[in-house]
């Protein structure tokens, strides 16, 4: 990661978190190290920001997880989106597009 790293913005980390396992199933290290290559080194993901995020995305219903062998061969939970998740991913996909069109607006005002 470049120095130029930041923390997420927030309120984003269930929706970048459903946007990478709606990709593939993960574990928690792994959506961590996506984000940050998708995001080109701009984004950072704490583990403690993470797991807790995970906990409460899988309570809701937006994910399910399983615990299965890792790359390396060690025991990992691998989560999964659930159509649940797909579709609060929408709904804030949607919303984040508006804020930002809003955000666009102000700035060029």
């Amino acid at each position: 990661m470049t120095d130029e790293s930041s923390e997420l913005v927030p309120g984003t980390l269930e929706m970048l978190v459903l946007k990478t396992l709606a990709l593939e199933p993960m574990h928690g290290y792994g959506i961590a190290l996506r984000i940050a290559q998708i995001s080109a080194g701009a984004f950072r993901v704490n583990p403690g920001s993470l797991l807790p995020a995970l906990s409460r995305m899988e309570r809701a219903g937006r994910l399910k997880s399983e615990w299965r062998a890792s790359e390396n061969n060690r025991r990992a939970k691998y989560y999964v989106v659930t159509p649940r998740g797909l579709k609060a991913l929408e709904k804030e996909r949607v919303q984040w597009d508006r804020q930002v069109a809003a955000i666009g607006r102000i700035l060029e005002a």
